[in-house]
């Protein structure tokens, strides 16, 4: 008998009958992600605006994941599970910004339409936003005010407000591997946003002047890969933001277009990119 013979003929189906849900169902749990959408308005674009603004908390949270991860392992001296984690979140980034396309096009009337059924509600009051933007170092105490109703939301924003933040981790970093990063960079209150340092810039201008190979380069390229997406979420968010409404006042009582252009004229890990006309 050949040994064809002997192996077993391929299944015409995959295996289709389960006691329960299917395995994939209780890994994903897609029910319960395909059933979180309950528009408030009768106008079908408010369901692509929900389900776009849910996406972009789910990246938001896979985000926050690899921050913490790259902060964690720079604590722990592992340099390369963190630039491994920051070039990550570079590609997921990507995607974050790519959830703008589905807004990005809208007109005033078309957001009007079901503006209405978002009350007071504003992306502003991002729970998992706002502690991305607190390990960019973008710290600040009040805006833990928004939560204070949800206790477990606060109680790990209040703990994200009080731990380093990403660049406080490189900075030790750098400073546990000979770079001359001042004392009051590094017994900062880092509960604080972030400042720039004239010293801070220094110690990137000798990094980048010297081998292109060395692993403190490659660390600070996935830095400001990183900081350049942010940068590029921002503005987009911006222009988005301006399409729909022009420079009415915001959800939520924000300053709108006027608040968005103040922050995108803002860089995150500012020494990474003044270092550069110096090098």
């Amino acid at each position: 008998m050949s040994h064809e013979a002997h192996l077993a003929p391929e299944p015409e189906t995959p295996h289709l009958d389960f006691a329960g849900t299917t395995p994939y169902e209780d890994y994903v749990r897609a029910d319960v992600l395909t059933h979180l959408q309950h528009p408030l308005s009768d106008d079908p674009g408010e369901m692509v605006f929900l389900v776009t603004t849910q996406v972009m908390e789910l990246w938001f949270t896979v985000i926050v994941h690899e921050w913490e991860t790259a902060a964690r392992a720079l604590r722990e001296d592992r340099p390369r599970v963190a630039i491994d984690a920051l070039k990550r979140s570079v590609r997921e980034l990507e995607a974050l910004n790519a959830s703008w396309k589905p807004l990005g096009q809208l007109t005033p009337a078309q957001f009007n339409s079901y503006r209405g059924a978002l009350g007071e509600g504003s992306g502003f009051q991002s729970a998992m936003y706002r502690r991305l933007e607190f390990l960019l170092g973008e710290k600040s105490a009040s805006m833990l005010v928004p939560h204070r109703g949800s206790p477990r939301v606060h109680a790990e924003l209040e703990k994200a407000l009080q731990e380093p933040s990403l660049y406080d981790e490189v900075l030790r970093f750098l400073a546990r591997r000979g770079h001359a990063i001042p004392p009051e960079i590094l017994n900062r209150d880092v509960s604080r946003r972030y400042e720039p340092c004239e010293a801070v810039e220094e110690v990137w201008a000798r990094i980048y002047s010297g081998d292109q190979n060395d692993e403190l380069v490659r660390l600070g390229e996935a830095l400001t890969d990183v900081a350049e997406l942010v940068w590029r979420w921002r503005n987009d968010h911006l222009m988005a933001t301006r399409r729909a409404m022009g420079a009415k006042q915001g959800t939520g009582g924000s300053a709108g277009v006027a608040w968005l252009e103040k922050r995108a004229q803002k860089h995150v890990f500012p020494e990474l990119w003044t270092a550069r006309s110096h090098v």
